[in-house]
């Protein structure tokens, strides 16, 4: 069992984000949020059109680009809004909307040159699809981003969704990739240079009570770098929306979702950075469940409820046999 972290609050890891970034970028960071017009397989017909059973049609994104402006423009409209809140931190570019790699290796190379020359930026976080990189065909696009890792961006993060380790709920929920997809992604990934961050959600329809515990497992094998843990939204418009309208699902309390993340937390590795811990709805977005409008109530819950417990991340020292030498992957923070 590993012993507790270094610091008055019981969330933060041996590696929160404050240290994660400034050993990478040399500060505190900033996203900038930047649209590129990408669309998704689950959205375009490529693979469906209905998108996952819990997204927003709008895919988390600004709408900048569909208004006329490109990414130099989003930038220069959005930074004094981000330098307000915090002058001196370094910035990171954050392509957020949809599935970014889910383009030519042609199209993503020039949205990357774009990006490498905005003022002042120190780095990337993109987010995408483990099935958007070409794994098995040349994986020519995760060569792309490989090409701009401490060259024409210093730091690159892959936002990566999971959701669930489990192939039965990513069905359900029609992700339209499997467990196994997403793993071989994130090693291919690593093996090129690029933070990973996995994205993990609680509550799906199907899922068990410790699909989140079991999710944590599955990525503790993996050379992930980062982990975003999301309680399920039910927003407007989605398949999951209309499940909840019929009365066919009811999305976890506040409790039961601070009891799975924190069963979570503590198989999670110490050393992967927690980059999240509850999902902020966007404006007008939440149909429910009513609690997660109260995101700083929601963090509160957790903290009390671990220090009651006298508990942390890692606390179970969770080490599946076999698994690889993190001192290979990982740097000391700080």
């Amino acid at each position: 069992m590993s012993t507790p972290p270094p610091s008055a609050d019981p969330v933060l890891s041996w590696h929160p984000p404050r240290l994660f970034f400034s050993a990478r970028v040399g500060g505190r960071v900033r996203k900038v949020p930047l649209d590129a017009g990408f669309s998704c397989p689950n959205r375009d017909g490529t693979l469906s059109r209905a998108g996952c059973s819990f997204c927003n049609a709008e895919g988390s994104g600004t709408g900048l680009y569909a208004q006329g402006l490109g990414l130099a423009a989003q930038w220069a409209a959005l930074l004094p809004r981000v330098l307000v809140k915090d002058p001196r931190a370094r910035l990171l570019a954050y392509l957020q909307a949809y599935s970014n790699t889910h383009t030519s290796p042609e199209r993503l190379r020039a949205v990357l040159d774009e990006v490498a020359v905005l003022p002042g930026v120190a780095g990337l976080c993109l987010g995408t699809r483990p099935d958007c990189l070409d794994l098995g065909a040349g994986e020519a696009r995760l060569d792309v981003l490989g090409a701009f890792v401490g060259r024409g961006l210093p730091f690159i993060q892959l936002d990566l969704g999971l959701q669930s380790a489990d192939d039965a709920v990513l069905a359900r929920a029609g992700r339209g990739h499997d467990a196994a997809c997403f793993a071989e992604a994130v090693r291919a990934a690593a093996a090129r240079g690029l933070c990973v961050c996995a994205h993990l959600l609680h509550g799906l329809p199907g899922a068990r009570p410790d699909d989140l515990a079991r999710s944590v497992d599955f990525l503790n094998t993996l050379p992930v770098a980062a982990v975003k843990f999301h309680n399920l939204l039910i927003c407007r418009g989605t398949a999951l929306a209309r499940l909840w309208e019929a009365g066919r699902f009811v999305p976890a309390g506040r409790e039961d979702y601070a009891a799975a993340l924190i069963e979570a937390l503590e198989r999670l590795r110490p050393d992967i950075c927690v980059q999240r811990l509850i999902a902020d709805p966007a404006p007008g977005e939440l149909l429910a469940p009513a609690w997660t409008v109260d995101k700083y109530g929601a963090l509160d819950c957790v903290r009390r409820e671990m220090v009651r417990r006298n508990t942390w991340q890692g606390r179970l020292g969770f080490c599946p046999e076999g698994s690889p030498d993190w001192t290979l992957y990982y740097k000391e923070d700080g």
